[in-house]
């Protein structure tokens, strides 16, 4: 297409459009992922610019999207406390690992790998994990923060146990009002831009509302008996996390290593037969302390992966009670302490109304230093300026242990990609190359990750509203990065008072248009198989989150062994002559043999 001047002013529009919904969107998807909300503004920031530079589509819109964030946080929440320096790092070295992936296939042209993934699967993925994505957020959505369970409908029933302990009703006020203004917007007024109005209105609402109130205190002027022994607790799990987290990788790469040097082909038969005494080593190839070595790791490689899922419950049990602390501010003899709500003594006159509660960021809590929240969660301060070129944290060990997800992860995002891309293709006419645009999403999460991006796609939502909004060329992505840059540059201090609660209604809007019941219902009974293998993939999906790469994987399975039955089973007919002259199946329409 030769660029004309006149779609010049198209382009700017549809960018600074596709960039309002964007930059909130992009805040909410990032806690998704487990991320800090400017996480998001950073996956925004350059990736949009590098997909349309070397993709081939001209309005698809890259960045953060619900499915591959809550992939994010499935990948990495087994491996790293969400929210630490540790599983910030491991969120950028998987955008990189991604894009490696997608470049890879792009180079090879083996973009059809991804028809592996059917129909069926998708669809029944899709719904759960929009069903797993809308109900993750009902905490935020209430303003509550419940104990994680091990399975993800465990902490969906703790949202509601918690629940009806307390909740702060403007924050839920705050949270379905948005919900339902973005609803009604969107069915009403569809080109408005339904997500900046209903974050403009919040953040208005925030401050002169009062919404938020929060003071700093130290342990000291908080009556609790058990506080400063959880406050210990709590830091001495974040940093046996961490160290853990940084144990296991050494051990594991020591372990490979050694396994490697001394050719040991079955190392639990070995380690057996070492501990029984029946086994003796060539001293010529195996120095004689190198076994108990070798099985010393290997003992330490084999358990740290169950010991670390046994302390990150600990942790989030002893996080759940800090949370569920609920303080009243009074003055007692000229003293202004905080107590618990239920044991508060009577001869002290409250201060205020507010119920508090320790806000929690995933990092140590200062004993002298302790931040309670009164009101409402808004996101706070978010860092001026643009992200800092740094080279992803690499560790080829993690690289396989997240490959898998990672694979998932290409899959899906380029999925979406390419859906809308074709989609859009077939209505302007243009020529779209399946590979480059695999390449181009390829180098978006690769070019993401050397400026603290988490793993992005092409959206189905973004990229309908820059098509609509006029969008000709891919200039238009290029202006939405531009219009994100700014923001960071300039604008930062404006996202302060919008409410967490506004930032979970939006990413439940977002998905609500992914749940398709009635397509399952429509597989089962156009073809049984493909339904019950949606089915399935379904509901494996929704009970085994948040390893949602189990559902997944076991449709791919169902799917092609569904597909090799009915190649080795082909259907056959035999043919007879119709009244019409015109050969049919003697046995379906009930013809005499010829």
């Amino acid at each position: 297409m030769k660029y004309q001047l006149e779609y010049l002013r198209s382009d700017i529009f549809a960018g600074v459009t596709v960039a309002l919904i964007l930059i909130p969107q992009s805040m909410a998807y990032a806690q998704l992922a487990g991320l800090p909300p400017f996480y998001g503004l950073y996956a925004s920031c350059f990736p949009p610019l590098i997909a349309a530079i070397f993709g081939s589509s001209r309005q698809l819109s890259t960045g953060p999207v619900a499915i591959v964030s809550l992939m994010t946080a499935a990948a990495l929440e087994p491996l790293a406390v969400s929210g630490t320096n540790e599983y910030i790092f491991l969120a950028i070295f998987l955008a990189l690992v991604v894009g490696v992936i997608q470049v890879f296939l792009g180079l090879c042209r083996l973009g059809f790998i991804v028809n592996f993934l059917s129909y069926p699967v998708i669809i029944g993925f899709t719904n759960a994990a929009a069903l797993i994505i809308a109900t993750s957020q009902l905490g935020k959505l209430l303003g509550i923060h419940p104990e994680k369970g091990i399975h993800h409908y465990e902490t969906v029933l703790n949202i509601f146990k918690t629940a009806s302990e307390y909740v702060y009703w403007p924050t839920i006020l705050m949270g379905v009002g948005g919900l339902t203004l973005l609803v009604l917007l969107k069915k009403t007024k569809p080109e408005w831009p339904n997500v900046l109005i209903v974050v403009i209105l919040a953040s208005i609402i925030a401050k002169y509302g009062n919404y938020e109130d929060n003071r700093i205190t130290s342990v000291n002027e908080i009556h609790h008996e058990k506080l400063r022994e959880l406050i210990v607790s709590y830091n001495e799990q974040i940093e046996k996390l961490t160290n853990i987290t940084r144990i296991t990788s050494t051990v594991t790469k020591r372990f490979l290593a050694t396994k490697k040097r001394y050719k040991v082909p079955c190392l639990r038969c070995h380690s057996s037969k070492l501990l029984k005494g029946n086994l003796s080593f060539n001293k010529k190839n195996i120095k004689e302390e190198s076994p108990s070595k070798l099985i010393e790791l290997h003992y330490m490689a084999g358990i740290f992966n169950e010991y670390i899922q046994e302390e990150r419950l600990q942790f989030n049990i002893i996080k759940s009670k800090l949370h569920n602390i609920l303080l009243r501010h009074v003055r007692c003899q000229n003293k202004t302490l905080f107590f618990p709500v239920k044991s508060a003594p009577e001869n002290c006159s409250p201060l205020d109304n507010n119920i508090w509660r320790i806000e929690m960021s995933n990092n140590p809590i200062n004993l002298q230093h302790i931040k309670l929240i009164g009101r409402g969660e808004v996101v706070g301060t978010v860092p001026k300026g643009l992200p800092k070129f740094s080279v992803p944290y690499i560790d080829m060990e993690m690289a396989k242990r997240l490959f898998s997800a990672a694979l998932i992860i290409s899959f899906l995002g380029y999925m979406e990609a390419i859906s809308i891309a074709k989609a859009l293709a077939a209505r302007t006419g243009q020529k779209l190359d399946s590979n480059k645009e695999l390449i181009g999403q390829g180098l978006a999460n690769i070019f993401g990750s050397f400026f603290q991006s988490y793993p992005v796609s092409g959206s189905f939502s973004r990229t309908a509203v820059n098509y609509q909004a006029g969008g000709v060329s891919a200039l238009s992505s290029v202006f939405t990065s531009v219009c994100v840059i700014l923001t960071l540059l300039f604008f930062t201090p404006l996202l302060y008072h919008l409410p967490q609660t506004v930032l979970a209604a939006i990413v439940i809007n977002a998905v609500l248009g992914l749940i398709h019941f009635r397509e399952i219902k429509e597989m089962l009974r156009v073809f049984f198989p493909d339904g019950i293998i949606c089915l399935i993939t379904f509901i494996v999906t929704l009970y085994t989150a948040p390893h949602l790469d189990k559902g997944i994987i076991l449709g791919v399975c169902l799917s092609f062994a569904l597909f090799l039955y009915n190649k080795m089973r082909p259907s056959l007919a035999e043919l007879s002559l119709a009244q019409d002259n015109t050969y049919r199946d003697a046995k379906k329409n009930g013809l005499a043999l010829c």
